[in-house]
């Protein structure tokens, strides 16, 4: 069992990214990194070697794990670039989809000058910019879908548009972002199956299980 992805390199993100408005101010979401440390420690246990691209988050450096902190998406992305070649790559961060056209420099102050109007951009997509990368792509690639409604329908939507392999998706309607536990929907080429609802370390342990699977 331990050695199930020994010679893998599994490459995973998590957590949220910052983009900033101003020195002091950023964008940002409720992602915790839980979910993605905890796949990112249990592929290591099989055996893989596991780079973890980790936003801002309270977490330790999963043990046997290389981590890399970054802080924007774009960050996000050179950085796993940068880490590739892979056979698996695993997208849990809570990437922002947008960010500040030009944050300042200087801290902004709140008159109606400032903050009326915050032009936006939209931010690299970087499930669907290694999904689609031809040569090169890892054999394996797997997105998240955080959604509060139409899980399944969303999903099965989302696997087709970015092109990747397998969708995890969950309804973080409730305490699921920052929370202990979770309950999944994988959605592959084969259909989607439904799982308990469990602690996010079991939910990871599931993960990597399938995934070696999937290598053998």
């Amino acid at each position: 069992m331990p050695d199930l992805l020994t010679g893998r390199h599994v490459l995973v993100t998590a957590g949220p990214t910052r983009e900033p408005i101003d020195p002091v101010r950023f964008i940002s979401n409720h992602s915790s990194g839980k979910q993605g440390y905890a796949i990112a420690a249990a592929c290591a246990a099989l055996g893989a070697r596991v780079t973890l691209v980790a936003g801002p988050t309270a977490l330790p450096d999963p043990d046997g794990v290389e981590t890399i902190h970054i802080e924007t998406a774009r960050d996000m992305l050179a950085a796993v670039e940068t880490a590739l070649p892979a056979d698996v790559f695993i997208a849990v961060a809570a990437v922002a989809d947008w960010r500040p056209a030009q944050p300042s420099d200087r801290k902004l102050k709140l008159d109606k000058a400032s903050f009326s109007s915050l032009p936006l951009v939209e931010n690299p997509d970087i499930l669907k910019t290694i999904a689609q990368m031809g040569e090169g792509r890892p054999g394996l690639v797997i997105g998240f879908a955080a959604e509060t409604h139409d899980v399944e329908a969303l999903a099965i939507a989302k696997r087709a548009r970015k092109g990747c392999d397998w969708i995890v998706a969950n309804d973080v309607s409730g305490d699921v972002m920052g929370g202990a536990e979770n309950a999944v929907l994988l959605v592959t080429e084969a259909g989607s199956e439904a799982w308990d609802r469990a602690k996010k370390g079991r939910i990871a342990e599931q993960l990597a299980a399938r995934i070696a699977e999937a290598l053998d």
